[in-house]
């Protein structure tokens, strides 16, 4: 295979990276916002839809209700309110459509490096395509004022799978959901799905239903895990739809699972013994009588330290009370001919072993991204306002909420930059970035206490102690502060003409 570097340049004014939920909200925003502008939209991968077009494990569905994860400004028409992936990815494909984003999309397009020089305020972009045909690889450049980078936060190319001993050995099938295999057959088969997150939640009962249902399913986990059940259709979303019409009933519905869910977040980390006793108790009225609540629902930490589960309709819990699915919980040894060996010196038999273990963080995919000759250490930045980062100008990420929908964060971050850019051009500035005070306090960027946050938080920035510079988890908290002044002193604004200083020295300034 070639590689082969096109002398054209392109320019945009802004350039954003990644065809995910975010990239196409994104896209939607800036060109209804700021049609002035120049806009393309750059996917590595050959369709849009990020995540819900990569994932396709049995069952995979968002654990956020759609009215808060789908965008404000187009309402979700179907009754179920938790959706699985098909349908996600069809309400993104009929965004793409009603918007002319078709045209803004570049597929096979993956940025590999991004340059900036202060000398004039752009950034310089590498692009990767591939000739399907041949093969060959040919790198683009793309210069921009602004880099909207809605990459997501995981490697699409590794998820995370420990090393099991003994793996080799193991004489059935081993898969990660991250690269589920189109032909895998589980019908009539033994499965055993390592982990007890969300995606483990999910796939036990949709390994369990229609024509190619497993044998048996059972979800062995190291640690248990919080997991509620929820309808999977929201009634009165419906009946505030039959009243007020499609529009304003989606907008009174996302305003209240707004307000519930966070209602219920702060409830159950403001009284976690409270929340502890309350969810146990919901667990055994789903459950057979006598099982074992305690070991296999009882987690060693509070409510939302972790994610919650969700179980639409308690799927999860029909599975393991009509005995189609089991939960064991303990530590693995290794792996033999015939399945897993515990700790307790029991092996699980199985035909198939689902590592569903986790992923990988990495933002922007991977790729260095150099200011003014020097590649930026990710990890050194900190985070403005949940979206700028030290050090890097006219660099805005996507990241959502982990405590609530990821698409209210990215809604408030979308309309924040479109202010940001307008103020810019109104004041003459060429470029924005984040100066944070000497010696502020530094914490992980992630309030969460998972496995891959531990995993991740070394190659991801920073967050301090307080406003601009906490990354909030609060839609009202982020609501006020990214709809307030645009401009504030731990802003740095200023034009090509005066190149900025380095980081440490710049004194900031604001309109």
């Amino acid at each position: 295979m070639t590689t082969e570097r096109s002398d054209a340049v392109e320019e945009f004014d802004v350039v954003v990276i990644g065809a995910g939920i975010s990239g196409i909200g994104a896209a939607t925003y800036f060109s209804r916002e700021l049609p002035e502008k120049t806009l393309v939209v750059l996917e590595g991968r050959d369709n849009i839809g990020g995540t819900w077009d990569l994932f396709r494990y049995p069952g995979i569905r968002s654990d956020s209700d759609l009215h808060t994860f789908g965008y404000e400004f187009k309402p979700w028409r179907h009754e179920s309110a938790i959706a699985d992936a098909p349908l996600i990815r069809e309400y993104l494909q009929e965004t793409v459509e009603e918007n002319d984003l078709d045209r803004l999309i570049r597929f096979g397009h993956r940025v590999v490096r991004s340059e900036w020089s202060s000398a004039d305020s752009r950034w310089t972009l590498s692009v990767e395509t591939t000739d399907p045909s041949t093969g060959s690889t040919t790198v683009k450049t793309i210069r921009a004022g602004w880099v909207f980078a809605a990459t997501g936060y995981y490697r699409y190319d590794e998820g995370y799978a420990p090393d099991f001993p003994g793996r080799d050995d193991f004489e059935g099938t081993v898969v990660h959901p991250q690269h589920w295999p189109e032909d895998l057959d589980y019908t009539g088969k033994r499965v055993v799905i390592i982990g007890s997150g969300a995606t483990a939640v999910t796939m036990v009962p949709a390994m369990l239903t229609g024509e190619h249902a497993a044998e048996h399913v059972t979800m062995l986990q190291r640690t248990p895990t919080y997991i509620m059940a929820m309808p999977r259709v929201d009634g009165l979303a419906l009946t505030l739809t039959k009243l007020l019409g499609e529009k304003r009933g989606y907008a009174a519905t996302r305003f209240k699972n707004i307000w519930v869910e966070r209602a219920i977040v702060k409830g159950l980390r403001r009284f976690p013994r409270a929340g502890r006793r309350f969810i146990r108790r919901e667990n055994r009225k789903r459950l057979p009588q006598g099982f074992d609540v305690d070991k296999h629902f009882n987690p060693p930490y509070d409510p939302w330290d972790q994610r919650l589960c969700l179980a639409p309709d308690g799927d999860f819990f029909d599975a393991i009370k009509a005995g189609d699915a089991s939960i064991v919980t303990d530590s693995i040894v290794r792996f033999s001919e015939r399945g897993i060996v515990l700790e307790s010196g029991e092996e699980l038999e199985a035909d198939i072993i689902v590592t569903a273990t986790g992923l990988n963080m990495q933002l922007f995919g991977g790729m260095p991204i150099v200011v003014d000759g020097r590649e930026v250490d990710i990890s050194e930045s900190l985070a403005y306002r949940g979206m700028l980062l030290s050090g890097i100008p006219n660099w805005a990420m996507a990241i959502g909420y982990t405590t609530s929908s990821w698409t209210l964060k990215v809604s408030l971050m979308c309309r924040y930059f479109i202010d940001l850019v307008k103020h810019m051009d109104a004041h003459g500035h060429d470029y924005a970035v984040p100066v944070p005070p000497p010696g502020m306090e530094q914490r992980p960027v992630m309030d969460l206490q998972s496995g891959y946050a531990k995993r991740g938080a070394p190659f991801l920035p920073k967050q301090g102690p307080s406003s601009p510079w906490r990354m909030a988890m609060s839609y009202q908290e982020d609501a006020k502060a990214l709809r307030g002044s645009v401009a504030d002193e731990h802003l740095e604004l200023g034009t090509a003409r005066a190149v900025p200083r380095a980081p440490q020295e710049r004194r900031p300034t604001h309109a």
